[in-house]
This record gives C-alpha cells, structure tokens and sequence, in this order.
C-alpha cells in the first residue's frame, strides 16, 4: 500500500540506481508517462510489469482511481519519459492526492536534467530558482520582466525549436551581456554545454536546428552597487 516515486534516466540508461531497479520489480503495477518509452526502458532492465498509462492528458481523471488502487492494497510506481516525476512532469496531482488521503509515498532519489546543467554552468550553485518552462504565450512577458531583478541563479526547460528565442527574450530582459549557460543532451553521446554572454550563446545556435532536450541556466542579476565596491577593493 505504498505509491513509489522513480527517478529514471535522463539518457544514458546505466544513470538508474539499483534501488530503483528493485522497486520496479517489486511494485504491483507500474504508471509511466509513455507506456512504450518506459517498456522500453523495463525491457533493457528484463523487467516485466504492468505498465499503465499516466500523463499531463490523462491525470485529472486518472488520480482518484489510482488513489483507491492503493488504498486497495496495491503498490504501485510512478515513472516519467525521464527524470524525476513532477518536476516538470506529471505527478504533482496523484503525490498531493495520496498525501491527502493517508497513503504513504516514497520519492527515490535519481536523475534529473537541472542539477547536472546548474553544476555545469560554472555559475553560483548555492542559491537559485528552478523556473522550468515559461508558459508559451499568456504570461510569458510578464513572468521575464519579474524575473529581471531576480539575483538567485535561473534555471529554465525549453524546447529546441524555442532556443533561440528564448535567449533573444533572455537579452532583452536581462541584458545581453548576461551570462547564461546552455547544456543540450545531458548523459547522451552528443552531450554539449554551451558558455558565454547571452549575445554569445545566441551566435553560437544562430540559425542551424537544434535537438535534444535543453536546460538553460543563466546568472542572476549582479548588485551594480556591490559589484563596484569590490571592483574597487
């Protein structure tokens, strides 16, 4: 009667640790985003369990019933395409449910995509906002112009085909001379951590395709006051 949360990989599939391994051939039933991404990933593993679909289309509807799967006496295990669910993905709403309802749930600790770019970066790891994706329009605007004076490091998801565009919005709002750090393919073959000012890393994508999942982290805003003292010392 338990609902495992499970971290799998980003993209190298030797990034999952043993516990998660053994809870996935231990629970009951298995909830992954894609059930053929996630079957393919038992498969290499030579598990074999249910797989039931769970996903951002299905998981208003799907929660309650999951919720009393449990409740039941069932033990189930929650995945995602990659990485840690509900970060950015969906689970928020079943781990809020089962909290609500006395069903016990365990988030193993594993992969997920911002923390290697963060440390990547070379920017300051000790304080920073996880920001995700910014909404696609309504919103968009207005959440860069909050985030302008934002002095913590930041650190976004966005698709390959907005790169560009993100970056563009990123010098807009918070100077092109801002440093910003790109990481594209994190764990994979063609992995690639892109450095430098805004106006840099721009020049670097410029107009060629980009692929692969994308974390951008970029450096807060730097007290000019603060900044000037210690130029000054």
């Amino acid at each position: 009667m338990k609902l495992y949360i499970v971290p799998t990989p980003i993209g190298n599939l030797e990034d999952i640790t043993l516990r998660a391994i053994n809870v996935l051939k231990s629970v009951d039933a298995i909830l992954a985003e894609d059930t053929r991404t996630s079957g393919n990933l038992l498969k290499h593993l030579g598990i074999s369990k249910p797989l039931h679909s769970y996903h951002i289309h299905n998981e208003h509807q799907t929660v309650a019933r999951v919720v009393e799967r449990i409740r039941k006496g069932e033990t189930l295990a929650l995945v995602s395409d990659a990485g840690t669910p509900a970060v950015s993905d969906p689970g928020f709403l079943l781990v809020r449910a089962c909290i609500r309802e006395g069903v016990t749930v365990e988030c193993l600790p594993g992969p997920t995509a911002f923390v290697p770019a963060l440390v990547n970066s070379g920017l300051p790891s000790d304080r920073f906002t996880f920001e995700g994706f910014l909404p696609h329009k309504k919103g968009r605007q207005t959440r860069l112009q909050n985030l302008a004076a934002e002095e913590r490091t930041m650190i976004f998801y966005e698709s390959p085909h907005r790169l560009v565009k993100a970056l563009q919005q990123f010098a807009e709002h918070f100077g092109a001379d801002r440093q910003v750090s790109v990481s594209r393919e994190l764990s994979k073959m063609f992995e690639e951590n892109v450095r430098g000012t805004v106006t840099e890393v721009i020049a670097h994508f410029g107009d060629k395709p980009v692929k692969g999942e994308i974390v951008i982290v970029v450096a807060g805003k730097t007290d000019d006051k603060k900044k000037s003292d210690e130029d000054e010392e």
